[in-house]
């Protein structure tokens, strides 16, 4: 995986963990704690889009019968792609 595709799920879930932290630490005026959660929402459908990416490219190694390493796709669940929505002016 390219670096900077790394960096952008780290990016994000590092944001994700300081929103819920804010959200389950701090009292909000309601419309902050709303903008906050729907941001949050974003960040979370990205970070399972990017790992469900991830997912698809794990291959399982297995031995055939002369104990050579074969290669086979993972099985993977089918969930809905949850595309994210860039940021919002605030």
């Amino acid at each position: 995986m390219p670096r900077t595709k790394s960096n952008e799920f780290e990016k994000a879930f590092e944001e994700l963990e300081q929103i819920v932290k804010r959200l389950e630490s701090e009292e909000l005026p309601l419309d902050e704690s709303l903008q906050l959660f729907e941001k949050g929402i974003r960040l979370s459908r990205f970070c399972n889009q990017k790992l469900e990416e991830v997912e698809k490219k794990i291959e399982l190694i297995l031995a055939d019968a002369k104990g050579q390493p074969r290669t086979e796709p993972f099985e993977e669940e089918e969930l809905p792609e949850s595309p994210i929505d860039e940021e919002e002016p605030e």
